[in-house]
């Protein structure tokens, strides 16, 4: 149920702040590709404020600390990913984080029927790592961790391999997501947890590249762990 949800994340923002205040910070949208770089060190570098807010929580909505302990994640290339993601962070009142690409895709990168596009040559090979631009994130003290992509060949972008790798997902709780025309989550969420080898990661769920609000809002509610 989404109020547990709710209560669970709640909880334990009422624990860290006993204790300290803690801060940080388809069919168009199912393939792409990028640049070849080594996978970086893990990361989990923490930041920390004195600054606080004041808690409050509804059924649909939840006000944290002035670090909030949910972070949602996501690459889009479309934009499809990133508007369910963007509607996931503002019911959850979570803290956003998008994963830019160092080489941005062009249309004729994400041309799939092409076997020399560069969607289908990264895509096809699976040490592949495009290099990510966006600034660095601490994932330290996120506690609920929702982690969205698009489908691509059944899989998810190489990119976010990149990503689980880089960083040290502790004992946070992972909640993937992805948006495809028709391919379900399949197994990419399932192979993103052992590539990041870190983190509680749990069922996935697929959204249509137009999802509304109130299929969102339904899956939230039914999320436990």
């Amino acid at each position: 149920m989404f109020k547990r949800l709710v209560l669970i994340v709640c909880s334990l923002v009422l624990c860290v702040a006993l204790s300290s205040c803690a801060t940080a910070e388809v069919p168009a949208e199912e393939y792409a590709a990028g640049g070849n770089v080594p996978s970086e060190e893990k990361m989990s570098d923490s930041e920390s404020s004195s600054e606080e807010t004041t808690e409050e929580s509804s059924e649909t909505t939840i006000a944290y600390q002035a670090h909030s302990e949910t972070l949602v994640v996501v690459f889009s290339c479309t934009g499809n990913t990133k508007a369910v993601a963007e509607q996931i962070a503002s019911m959850t009142q979570s803290d956003f984080y998008e994963i830019l690409p160092f080489e941005p895709y062009t249309e004729a990168d994400c041309d799939w029927t092409d076997s020399n596009s560069r969607c289908s040559i990264e895509q096809n090979d699976p040490s592949y790592r495009p290099q990510i631009s966006s600034e660095p994130i601490s994932l330290e003290g996120y506690k609920v961790i929702f982690i969205g992509y698009p489908i691509w060949f059944s899989q998810a972008p190489r990119i976010m391999d990149t990503f689980v790798e880089t960083y040290d997902f502790g004992d946070a709780v992972v909640i993937p997501f992805c948006t495809s025309g028709s391919s379900g989550i399949g197994d990419s969420a399932t192979n993103l947890a052992a590539n990041a080898g870190s983190g509680r990661w749990i069922e996935g769920q697929r959204f249509a590249g137009d999802a509304t609000e109130d299929e969102i809002r339904e899956w939230l509610k039914g999320i436990t762990f």
